[in-house]
């Protein structure tokens, strides 16, 4: 079955969580880049300024989900709604999206990010396609 988490909303226990989304709202930035990484195991979405420096960054297997769990389309919109909360918390009104990877989360993270009020200015498809693919083995010679 696994562990259950407890997740405490607000609270001053000095805990590494809480340090991690003060850090991240003294940075003021009004656009940057959304990289989403969709696998077939895990969605990893990372938030970085127009330089392309990450700022924030979360992933489904960070989140608490486990095994097949990761790589579905409801733990990549909790991604994506996690680092919206932080890119509002740092002031954040415009972002484009960078998309790699064929997974299931690919459009669900990009859509759970949308609906918190961040403008999405662009998305762009960086998803690697084999144009020829890999030589075909040798005939077996029997």
């Amino acid at each position: 079955m696994g562990k259950k988490r407890i997740v405490k909303k607000g609270g001053d226990d000095g805990s590494r969580g809480n340090a991690g989304s003060t850090r991240a709202s003294k940075r003021k930035l009004d656009a940057g880049r959304l990289y989403v990484e969709a696998t077939y195991n895990n969605t990893k979405v990372s938030l970085a300024d127009e330089k392309g420096n990450v700022v924030a960054w979360s992933s489904s297997g960070s989140l608490g989900f486990s095994g097949a769990k990761k790589g579905t389309p409801f733990a990549a919109a909790k991604v994506g709604e996690l680092l919206a909360d932080k890119a509002t918390a740092m002031g954040m009104k415009e972002v484009s999206v960078i998309i790699a990877g064929v997974g299931a989360g690919r459009e669900s993270s990009v859509r759970a990010f949308a609906t918190k009020g961040i403008h999405i200015s662009g998305i762009k498809d960086t998803t690697p396609v084999p144009h020829n693919g890999p030589r075909p083995p040798k005939p077996r010679r029997v």
